[in-house]
């Protein structure tokens, strides 16, 4: 029997799949694999961490793994995809590729074909690719200029959104959830923290933002709203580019802000149709692991 393992690796958690030709044989999950921002250290920590647990789970041995298929993200730079690589080496046997996670939630939403798929995790990016095999790209150049509809970028918008309001002479609740949160008491502190080098992980306040979302509590849901409205014009970026004359365009959303907000996925829905009415946008969130582990199966081993 060949064992496959399928990787995705994010900004805050790690996902391992294990299966065979058919079916899968188990999972695990562990902290995030962003080189850029955890380290090479913390990424083979966390890489090992799923894998071992994933390979507990269905009941054998690293050293019996075929073929893996890492996507994460910053593997377009050849030193990131490098030390992953090497990481794995010495994790699994078998043959490993790592890829870009945006080449792992293309093959998960479409497969070999054309299409437009916009991941909004901690970062964000729209990526496509046409019938011709082109491709484009819209924003993902990073958290402190980039990554517009993010939990990085919908955490820094909250804090904004609560000054903001602050200075209006309200007092909303969202902001002393924010200062609970940061085990703080004044906004003095809340200024501080924001405006601190290195910066806070803005994306942690995205789950208490979207509870005040869910609770009603305005800035939140003006937030969530205008993230909505970012991703979508992310994705309307890149159809400009490669669909401009195509009547009927796939589009996938993937990660965990569209997973977790109803909100924001209808806000974005609403507005790639308005912009474009011939595009088709899948209902269910993209699961780029399960890219990663069709490529696993695809490699010749």
């Amino acid at each position: 029997m060949a064992v496959y393992l399928g990787i995705d690796g994010g900004g805050t958690k790690t996902t391992c799949v294990v299966a065979d030709e058919t079916s899968v044989l188990g999972s695990a999950t562990s902290s995030g694999s962003n080189i850029t921002r955890l380290g090479e250290a913390r990424v083979r920590e966390s890489l090992e961490d799923a894998v071992r647990q994933a390979c507990a789970t269905a009941g054998i041995n690293p050293g019996q793994v075929n073929a893996t298929c890492v996507g994460l993200s910053g593997a377009g730079r050849p030193e990131v995809r490098d030390a992953v690589a090497g990481m794995m080496g010495e994790i699994v046997r078998g043959h490993v590729e790592v890829v870009s996670d945006l080449e792992t939630t293309l093959e998960a939403a479409f497969g070999g074909g054309p299409g437009v798929i916009v991941i909004g995790g901690t970062g964000s990016i729209a990526y496509g690719r046409d019938a011709d095999g082109r491709t484009a790209r819209a924003g993902g150049w990073g958290l402190a200029i980039s990554d517009e509809g993010s939990g990085e970028w919908i955490g820094r918008a909250a804090v904004s959104a609560v000054l903001s309001a602050k200075d209006a002479g309200e007092d909303p609740p969202l902001l002393g959830e924010i200062l609970k949160l940061w085990k703080i008491s004044t906004i003095d502190e809340l200024v501080r923290r924001a405006n601190a080098s290195p910066t806070p992980d803005f994306a942690s306040l995205f789950p208490t933002v979207l509870k005040a979302a869910e609770a009603r509590q305005e800035p939140a849901v003006k937030v969530l709203h205008m993230a909505g409205t970012a991703l979508a014009a992310l994705v309307t970026n890149v159809i400009g580019r490669l669909f401009a004359d195509v009547k009927d365009v796939p589009v996938a959303m993937s990660g965990g802000v569209f997973r977790q907000s109803e909100l924001v996925r209808k806000v974005f829905y609403n507005d790639v149709v308005a912009a474009h009415p011939h595009t088709r946008t899948k209902a269910e969130v993209v699961d780029p692991v399960e890219g990663a582990l069709a490529l696993a199966r695809k490699a010749r081993v």
